[in-house]
């Protein structure tokens, strides 16, 4: 479905059902120990941003038992690494493990820098004997260099499998706030780049740390869903079920898609490719749209 405009021999995985991915700071035991209780798709053990430079260490020498701990009840199990080269290296090091299923790349900016890390991981995976490509990189990108670069970035190598727009840093780095005037461009930048590479667009328009508000938040993520996006990163557990229904088909879709492909068998029987249904014309992009829906029901 997603990954149709991607050669198979690249997709030797299929691509995540993730409506959902929760952000948790690896170095506190009692936020990883609940992780995977939340309702999220996945979870992403976090090395960066959230944890303290003196904390890191200690957060690497508890990934594996954190990995075995989130990777409860059959979560996708991802830790978000740090873009510096020693704490890279080190964090690589420390991730690259049976039960992880991807790498968040934070600030990436090239095709090359993703080439690379994709290297080391093979090495790694090669090393310890793991299943060579299958972990897997969803690229954040939080600079307006990027921006430029996202076709490359998403074609950079089969790891990649997603990409989202780091809202906070992306702004800061314009040297704006993280309102919808701005973000909306780079976001549907995002979105575009992603779905021609075939990989998961995942964000909304605003920033991610506003969670408190769940009105807000309920109509953000419903917008992100029209525009095309699959899922969103969440940092707060109050986030994961607004994520998990807006990024599910809903009741009202479900029977139009059911429509539409009893209609689509009705109308093949007869040589007809488009036809009429309840008043509106229905052609081949409007039923692949019905299967997409339907596929998207029945993986959850």
């Amino acid at each position: 479905m997603i990954g149709d405009t991607v050669p198979a021999v690249e997709r030797t995985i299929s691509v995540p059902r993730w409506r959902s991915l929760l952000f948790v700071p690896a170095h506190v035991p009692r936020f990883v120990e609940t992780a995977h209780e939340r309702g999220a798709d996945g979870v992403i053990l976090d090395l960066e941003d959230s944890v303290p430079q003196d904390q890191k260490g200690e957060a690497r020498r508890q990934l594996p038992e954190s990995v075995a701990k989130v990777g409860r009840k059959g979560k996708s199990v991802l830790v978000r690494v740090n873009r510096g080269l020693r704490a890279l290296a080190a964090d690589l090091d420390a991730a690259v493990m049976a039960g992880v299923d991807a790498l968040v790349l934070p600030k990436t900016d090239s095709a090359e820098w993703v080439s690379e890390i994709a290297n080391a991981v093979s090495d790694l995976e090669r090393e310890r004997n793991l299943s060579l490509g299958r972990i897997r990189f969803l690229a954040q990108i939080e600079t307006p260099a990027a921006l430029q670069r996202l076709a490359a970035i998403a074609s950079a190598h089969p790891r990649m499998v997603a990409m989202a727009l780091g809202p906070e840093d992306f702004s800061a780095a314009v040297g704006g706030a993280p309102h919808f005037d701005l973000l909306l461009a780079p976001n549907l930048a995002v979105l575009f780049a992603a779905r021609a590479a075939g990989l998961l667009p995942l964000g909304f328009i605003g920033s991610i740390g506003e969670f408190s508000d769940t009105d807000k938040l309920r109509e953000a993520a419903a917008h992100a869903r029209r525009l095309g996006f699959a899922g969103a990163l969440a940092i707060h557990p109050t986030q994961v079920a607004i994520f998990n229904e807006a990024f599910s088909p809903s009741a009202q879709g479900l029977e139009w898609a059911r429509g539409v492909v009893a209609a689509e068998h009705d109308a093949a029987a007869r040589g007809l490719s488009a036809f009429s249904l309840n008043g509106k014309m229905v052609d081949p992009p409007v039923v692949r749209r019905a299967y997409e829906i339907l596929a998207l029901a029945g993986s959850n």
